[in-house]
């Protein structure tokens, strides 16, 4: 898993992105001044940083965190025993930060923000990843918070999970609404959507029922989502897409999708889908609890 990491974090997360980002966040945080730090401590106060786990759980983010740092003390300090995909034990150290005392204290909750969002985010999709067992590969979507999605990804990739389309431009996803606005059925939406891109663009589109997975495929869909469905109807429908997509010559890749859990993923992974979308990976996991400990140098 962590050797695709560094690969996602320069594709995710460019250094002129992570910068517009971290830097947006520490401008919301700091406006006029930190008026508590500036005021209670004298400058050139060094000081030194201790990232602690308080809860196990599976790292990601410590880029963002590090650089957080860095932009508000360039001349500090950072030493990390941990990398993002680790997994982590409850109480250990991850990192530690010397730099000015202030600085520190202005980057601190940050810095904290984006790393147990992220690493609550790597944590979640890690379990899911463990109950599929490579029966079936774990996706995100674009249910993300606005202005964080390329952060978000980045840490269900950390979790060992693959990202879907990161938005409207680089794959086509033919949902229900596009559908019912365009005015025709699926197989003919689909056919005119596949003549507008091209062959080169992937294509997922949404089935409610068999009678539209099976139109979509003939429409020329590479991925059939079939949302909402039972472990039970899928499994029923499963055999007779790829029988048709055989038939047609085309590859297919079937997706599960429609509040999918830890509790359904198992019986979701039996019904033979080649992939499970989880929209509550990014809107739902809950932060992984970690604190930064600061304490005075000479």
């Amino acid at each position: 898993m962590q050797s695709a990491l560094p690969q996602a974090l320069d594709d995710l997360l460019p250094v002129r992105l992570l910068d517009t980002v971290v830097g947006r966040a520490l401008e919301e945080d700091r406006g006029d001044g930190d008026l508590t730090s500036e005021s209670a401590l004298p400058p050139g106060r060094s000081a030194r940083a201790r990232l602690v786990a308080k809860q196990a759980g599976v790292l990601a983010g410590l880029p963002v965190f590090v650089r957080t740092f860095e932009l508000c003390d360039p001349g500090c300090q950072v030493e990390t025993s941990r990398q993002d995909g680790d997994c982590l034990a409850e109480g250990e150290t991850i990192a530690t930060v010397v730099g000015d005392g202030r600085a520190l204290l202005l980057a601190e909750r940050t810095a904290l923000n984006f790393l147990q969002r992220m690493s609550g985010i790597a944590t979640e999709t890690a379990r899911l990843v463990a109950i599929a067992a490579g029966r079936v590969r774990i996706l995100d979507t674009r249910k993300t918070t606005p202005g964080l999605r390329a952060i978000e990804k980045y840490a269900v990739r950390c979790g060992g999970g693959e990202n879907h389309r990161f938005g409207l431009f680089d794959e086509v996803m033919i949902k229900e609404n596009h559908i019912d606005l365009a005015g025709a059925d699926v197989e003919r939406v689909t056919r005119n959507v596949r003549a507008a891109v091209g062959d080169e663009i992937r294509m997922t589109v949404e089935a409610r029922t068999q009678a539209e997975a099976e139109a979509a495929v003939r429409g020329g869909a590479d991925v059939v989502l079939l949302d909402n469905m039972s472990p039970a109807e899928m499994a029923r429908h499963v055999p007779g897409l790829r029988t048709l997509a055989g038939e047609l010559g085309r590859a297919l890749e079937l997706e599960a999708s429609g509040g999918i859990d830890a509790g359904s993923l198992d019986a979701v992974a039996k019904s033979g889908v080649d992939r499970v979308s989880v929209g509550a990976l990014t809107h739902s996991a809950p932060s992984l609890d970690l604190s930064l400990y600061l304490e005075p140098r000479p």
